[in-house]
C-alpha cells in the first residue's frame, strides 16, 4: 500500500521539527510552559521523567486557558485542571510553581494570531533564563531563533477517523 503524499505544509513542518530538543536533562532549572504544552498534558509527563526545579506558568497562559473555558471549550477547563494538579505533585516530586508576567492587554488579544501572546510567554522564559516547553512548532522555532533553550513536545496526532462524519445508511422500507 502506498503512503499518502505529503502536502507542502506537512513537508515544511517535518523539516522544521528537525533539531528541536524533546528531552529533559534532570538538572535543576526553571521551565516555562506555554498553553500548547499544558493542553497536550506535557506537565505530568515531564515531572514523572525527572523534571526538577521551578515551573513558571505565565499569566498570559492562564488568561488563554480561562478564555477558552469561558467560551465553553473543554480544553480550557482541562488545561486549568492540569495546572491545579501541580500543587498536589510539587511536594512529592520536589519542584516549585511560580506564576509570572502580565495578563494580556487588549492589544495583545487583538494581535494574538500574529504572535503577541506567544511573545509574552517567550518573554517570561527569557526573563527567567528558563527552558521554554511548547507543543507549538512556530513558538518553538521562534524561541530557537532567539537562542533560547526549548523542549518541544510533539502534539498529539489528531484522530482523523474520529473527525470523519459517519455515513448514515437508511434501510428503505417496503412500500405498499
Amino acid at each position: 500500500m502506498k503512503k499518502p503524499k505529503q502536502t507542502i505544509s506537512q513537508r515544511i513542518k517535518r523539516k522544521a521539527r528537525r533539531g528541536l530538543n524533546s528531552e529533559i536533562d534532570n538538572k535543576e532549572r526553571s521551565y516555562v510552559f506555554d498553553t500548547s504544552a499544558i493542553v497536550n498534558k506535557a506537565l505530568p509527563k515531564l515531572i514523572f521523567k525527572g523534571l526538577k526545579g521551578r515551573i513558571i506558568i505565565p499569566n498570559a497562559v492562564m488568561a488563554e486557558l480561562e478564555n477558552l473555558a469561558n467560551k465553553g471549550q473543554e480544553v480550557g477547563f482541562k488545561g486549568m485542571e492540569e495546572v491545579a494538579k501541580l500543587h498536589k505533585l510539587k511536594h512529592k516530586y520536589h519542584f516549585s510553581i511560580f506564576f509570572d508576567g502580565i495578563r494580556p492587554q487588549d492589544s495583545h488579544i487583538k494581535y494574538a494570531k500574529s504572535g503577541e501572546i506567544d511573545a509574552l510567554i517567550r518573554g517570561a522564559a527569557f526573563k527567567h533564563k528558563a527552558v521554554l516547553v511548547t507543543a507549538d512548532l512556530v513558538q518553538a522555532k521562534s524561541a530557537q531563533a532567539y537562542g533560547m533553550q526549548i523542549i518541544f513536545i510533539k502534539p498529539k496526532a489528531e484522530n482523523k477517523e474520529a473527525k470523519r462524519k459517519p455515513f448514515l445508511f437508511f434501510r428503505q422500507g417496503k412500500r405498499r
